[in-house]
Formats: structure tokens, sequence, C-alpha cells
């Protein structure tokens, strides 16, 4: 069902201050900041040769990241994404396979303009895992 790794989330404070240390520390290509207020983030893209790596700041304290970063303080990984070839059928696979889908489980457009979904931590190792349609 799941195919390739899209990208891996890091929850951070400053999104500038994290950019400059993938730019200028690792020396990677860092997109510019694209604010994504219906999920209440802002994002910038870490580009890989195989992957992305993408960096979360809060977009005000009612943010899911402002809450992560309130149990986790330094920021962290915050989710994993896989793409799925067709993202409502892989949701019915895995809702009558007992896993939950978070939110009404429509899926909604994410920061590459593609439909996602989002999947309970608890249902896969602690994880919070993100649906990316490919």
């Amino acid at each position: 069902m799941i195919g390739r790794l899209n990208h891996v989330a890091i929850a951070v404070k400053d999104i500038k201050a994290a950019s400059a240390v993938y730019r200028d520390t690792l020396g990677a290509e860092v997109s510019d900041v694209l604010p994504q207020p219906e999920h209440g983030v802002n994002v910038v893209f870490i580009k890989l040769p195989n992957t992305k790596v993408e960096l979360l700041e809060p977009l005000g304290e009612n943010s899911p990241i402002a809450k992560f970063l309130e149990k986790s303080p330094d920021g962290g990984i915050h989710h994993i994404c896989y793409e799925v070839d067709d993202i409502l059928a892989a949701r019915d696979q895995l809702k009558a396979q007992g896993a939950r889908v978070l939110g009404n489980g429509d899926p909604k457009i994410g920061a590459h303009g593609k439909p996602v979904l989002f999947l309970h931590p608890k249902d896969f190792l602690g994880t919070l895992v993100e649906l990316e349609q490919a």
C-alpha cells in the first residue's frame, strides 16, 4: 500500500534559524517559507536526493505544532509521510483493518498541493503517519 518516503517532518520554534542550520551548516537546498494557515503552520522543505525534510513552525498558539512544542520544547520529529497511489482506497483499507484516521477522515490539501490524511500514532508504533496522494 505505501509507496516511497515523501518526507520526515520536524517541529521547530524558529523556522528561519532551523533553515539556516540546514542551508549553512549542512549545505542543503532549502525552500522559501510556505504559510499553511489551514494547517496552522509555516513549512520549509529541505530537498535531498532521495526525499525531503519538512520543517514545521507553529502559526499561533492553537497550532498542533505549538502543542507539540509545549511537550518537546527543543522540537523534534513530528511525523513521517508516505506516498500512496490512491488515498481514498488506502483510507478505506486502513479503516477496515481498525486504523484510526485523524479528523473527519476526509483528505485535506497539504503543502505539496496534494490530498493528505493523518493516522493515529497509537496505531503505528507511536508515530504520527501522514499519507499523501502520489
